[in-house]
């Protein structure tokens, strides 16, 4: 059997009350998780608090500690 080089994601698993980043995509910029169900994640944006309610979407690339949120609108 062949070998291949594989790339494999993962579903990240939300947290209430978490401060998020997404760095690219339609999605991009600054949010808070303010609700997390099986299928869906609901986040506000902290310039806006418009709230919006998404299928789970994100994977981890990195943790970053001690980094400012907001940044800037």
């Amino acid at each position: 059997m062949a070998t291949h080089d594989v790339t494999v994601f993962k579903p990240y698993d939300f947290r209430v009350g978490q401060k998020i980043f997404i760095e690219g995509g339609p999605r991009k910029g600054d949010w808070e998780v303010i609700a997390v169900t099986d299928r869906k994640v609901k986040l506000r944006c902290p310039f806006s608090k418009r709230e919006f309610d998404w299928n789970r979407f994100c994977y981890v690339i990195e943790e970053r500690k001690g980094v400012p949120w907001p940044g800037k609108e």
